[in-house]
């Protein structure tokens, strides 16, 4: 089937090639009422603007890439979700890619995109090395990292607070009585989970609790794993030293109570349970997890924004972007004195 071109349009509409394309791009140049007539033609011969050619003349795509770790990641498809919109809102399309958390994956997608001539980039990082991976790249186009603390780096991030969040958790439990709580699925390779780790950890020395940890050798977190490191944890009956639990993540969380339910323990008649994330299944009726709430829609458009501000003004340099978490509290949680 043969492309419909702009000389098309301009021969069934009766005018020059010029003609055509000043009423499609906007010019004022063109009268309205031959401007609605150009524009009616063109929608019904099913023409396309050559989106490629047109970006050669404007420098400019007017399409973002999202360099996700997962897309079937609760936390990450949310995070895609808003940051199209929000893209979207602003003029922008977005092209979402999927690193499957593999560095070498990552670094072949960040220079497709460049290859592709997007405006600029927002990318989740698979791990710790990404930052280092994608170094020799940075300076070919405009970028912000999104959901890592890149610390002092010279870079563009936006990101929660991870370390305050867990801390948010402990205090919470620690005011429902709970003096023995176990940190669920510690990640070493991460930055993230360094932080939001040591959040858990200075709180409780703060109240003269013991920290414990049960480590996650997973390079992402999912029901899945978290279920399997449950059920191990279940299986030992190491969880009796414990009355509650602070997950690194919603589906670390989720992992947790599937095992439970197995296992025949109750949240939160058995221990009380709390997640990071406050990704949307963590709000379901059977599952109502007390949670850290990270502002997704609000980091989004910061990550948007941030990426447009430097797209239009290169001498701008970099930002950084912190975030305050948030407790969101459901029915995973109960007073100590209460439990049976």
């Amino acid at each position: 089937m043969k492309r419909v071109t702009i000389k098309d349009v301009a021969r069934v509409a009766g005018v020059s090639y010029a003609t055509v394309s000043r009423a499609l791009s906007g010019s004022p140049e063109i009268g309205e009422e031959t401007r609605q007539r150009i524009i009616q033609i063109s929608k019904e011969m099913g023409y396309t603007p050559n989106s490629i050619a047109r970006s050669l003349v404007i420098q400019s795509t007017k399409i973002f890439g999202l360099i996700v770790g997962r897309i079937n990641n609760p936390f990450m498809s949310e995070i895609a979700y808003y940051v199209e919109k929000h893209a979207r809102d602003q003029g922008y399309n977005l092209m979402l890619c999927n690193s499957g958390s593999d560095l070498d994956h990552e670094e072949e997608t960040y220079r497709l995109l460049v290859g592709r001539q997007v405006d600029g980039i927002i990318i989740i990082p698979a791990g710790a090395d990404s930052y280092e991976r994608l170094k020799p790249h940075l300076g070919a186009t405009p970028t912000v990292f999104m959901s890592e603390n890149l610390k002092d780096l010279r870079e563009s991030y936006v990101t929660v607070d991870n370390y305050k969040g867990t801390m948010l958790g402990v205090d919470y439990l620690y005011s429902l009585g709970h003096r023995n709580i176990l940190y669920f699925g510690r990640r070493l390779g991460s930055l993230t989970h360094q932080l939001r780790a040591e959040g858990y950890e200075d709180a409780c020395k703060r109240y003269g609790l013991t920290p414990a940890f049960v480590d996650s050798h997973y390079t992402h977190s999912s029901i899945k794993k978290g279920y399997a490191l449950a059920a191990e944890l279940f299986r030992t009956r190491e969880h009796l030293k414990y009355t509650a639990i602070m997950a690194s993540t919603d589906t670390m969380a989720l992992g947790i109570i599937k095992a439970a339910d197995e296992f025949g323990l109750r949240i939160p008649q058995d221990f009380s349970l709390v997640g990071f994330d406050n990704i949307n299944f963590s709000s379901l009726p059977k599952i109502n997890l007390t949670t850290i709430d990270q502002p997704k829609k609000a980091m989004a458009a910061a990550a948007v924004d941030m990426l447009i501000h430097k797209i239009n003004d290169p001498t701008i340099g970099y930002s950084h972007r912190i975030m305050e978490p948030t407790l969101i509290v459901r029915d995973s949680c109960a007073p100590l004195q209460n439990n049976p």
